[in-house]
């Protein structure tokens, strides 16, 4: 018999003689948080974030904030660069569990191994994080045809699962080397508010992102100046979260970032 009809048949047996059924209720986990926020719970904290769609990056003063966007004028990342210092951030659709990223350290880790990096796994402000070096690309030179010759820089990984989202932030340049120099950006990263909207989506699809109308036209006169003097090379869009992030193909000021 299945198990599911002897169920609903012990069930009955127990109505019937007065018996009240248990009731079946989940206890939902809960953790207390200081930032980064999911939409739902971010607090009144006077904050002035600009509004990308799935992300609301804070607005701080002595920080820049630019968005990388591809040659489809779709925005796949958005960053905040303090100094020499900068904080690249993602966000992606995560399972109703959570729990993404114990498997995305471990991914990043192995991709750092295979190209010449090296991260390891420390604790941070934000839980468990990868400390370490990677290889990006090197700054052009004038005159330069061909791709620049990667170096190596130090970097942090920082990873917070939240409700159906995972948020990734990249911290390169002096702020990944101390915590002293870390201090601004990863304020800033706890500021960040996420939102991840009713709609279904595949675990590990990037959440949408959006430019503010200024900074969408903006975008497009740069792409149209850019198309008149060459195409562009790049980031394709879709971006796994357990992929390190590269150069995109445009970048634009968002509207309210200091400079």
């Amino acid at each position: 018999m299945p198990l599911g009809r002897r169920r609903n048949r012990i069930d009955r047996s127990l109505r019937e003689r007065g018996v009240p059924p248990e009731p079946q209720v989940r206890e939902r986990e809960e953790a207390a948080t200081s930032g980064p926020w999911d939409v739902a719970d971010v607090p009144d904290d006077g904050v002035a974030r600009v509004d990308l769609g799935a992300l609301r990056v804070p607005a701080v003063s002595g920080m820049e904030l630019r968005v990388d966007v591809n040659a489809q004028q779709q925005v796949v990342g958005a960053s905040l660069r303090s100094g020499e210092s900068l904080l690249q951030l993602s966000v992606f659709a995560a399972p109703r569990a959570g729990g993404l990223w114990d498997d995305v350290r471990a991914e990043l880790a192995r991709g750092a191994s295979g190209q010449g990096g090296s991260l390891r796994e420390v604790d941070g402000p934000f839980g468990r994080e990868l400390a370490g070096t990677v290889l990006v690309p090197g700054p052009a030179q004038p005159g330069q045809s061909g791709p620049s010759a990667p170096v190596r820089r130090p970097a942090r990984f920082l990873g917070v699962d939240g409700p159906r989202w995972f948020l990734r932030g990249m911290l390169t340049g002096p702020a990944a080397a101390s915590p002293e120099g870390s201090a601004a950006l990863e304020a800033a990263f706890r500021a960040v508010v996420v939102v991840r909207g009713t709609l279904p989506m595949p675990v590990r699809d990037q959440l949408p992102l959006t430019l503010p109308p200024q900074a969408a036209e903006q975008v497009a006169r740069q792409q149209a100046a850019r198309k008149a003097g060459g195409p562009a090379t790049g980031r394709a869009p879709g971006q796994a979260p357990g992929q390190a992030p590269g150069q995109a193909p445009g970048q634009a000021p968002a509207p309210g970032a200091a400079g």
